[in-house]
């Protein structure tokens, strides 16, 4: 039994570890890629509104693959593109499906359209503004799970404090075994030395034992005797 939770018990640490290291590749390939994170040209992603539902929806984490050849794009993928928002200024990623995919001169653009939107979005999307295709795979409500773990907080609660742990561990497995290592082995003689002193110590404290109820009785008996 205690082999068995030895055994579970390291699975669950290296699973713990392993999580850890990939949300952590995550997290910093995020920081080098324009917000985005990367791991083998996949990028999850966070849904940040309902444009698209019920295809995705708010909180969902999407997974976008990089494209190499946007000529193959074609009317009804679903991509993701840099816009820029005119309020804010700032350059951000939105998900929508493409519409129509207009080629001039053979400069290609592609106008899309949310999927819970009634109308196609103001501009055409450039080829030098798609970041990816989304994979048409996607975890409910994960999304939320992401955004967290990319905060100090999360990446310290989710990351750093299991990582900890997993290390302890295993500097706590390793003390052991060397401790294990440096006893000394005890040989075929020696543990049948050691054998026989405990059967002759057995034996001898029953001997004790029996000496003294027979000493119990004798004195018992005297007593009686007295009495009489």
């Amino acid at each position: 039994m205690k082999k068995v939770l030895k055994i579970v018990v390291d699975v669950v640490a290296w699973l713990v570890l392993i999580l850890a290291l990939l949300i952590t590749v995550l997290v910093f390939s995020s920081d080098r890629n324009g917000g985005v994170p990367s791991l083998f040209g996949i990028m999850p992603m966070t849904v940040e509104s309902d444009s698209m539902k019920p295809t995705f929806k708010k909180g969902d984490l999407i997974f976008v693959k990089e494209i190499d050849d946007v000529t193959k794009l074609k009317k009804g993928d679903v991509i993701t593109f840099r816009t820029r928002e005119i309020k804010e200024g700032s350059i951000v990623n939105n998900t929508h499906r493409i519409v129509e995919v207009v080629n001039e001169n053979g400069t290609l653009t592609f106008v899309t359209r949310g999927d819970n939107n009634g109308k196609n979005d103001d501009s055409a999307v450039s080829a030098g503004d798609i970041v990816g295709k989304w994979t048409e795979h996607k975890i409910s409500g994960f999304g939320k799970v992401m955004d967290f773990l990319r905060t100090k907080t999360g990446f310290f609660v989710c990351i750093i404090i299991p990582m900890a742990i997993f290390f302890l561990f295993e500097l706590y497995k390793f003390i052991m075994t060397i401790s294990e290592i440096r006893k000394p082995r005890l040989t075929e003689d020696d543990e049948e030395e050691i054998k026989k002193r405990a059967i002759e110590e057995y034996l001898a404290s029953q001997k004790e034992k029996e000496a003294s109820a027979e000493s119990a009785q004798d004195s018992e008996q005297k007593n009686t005797e007295a009495e009489k």
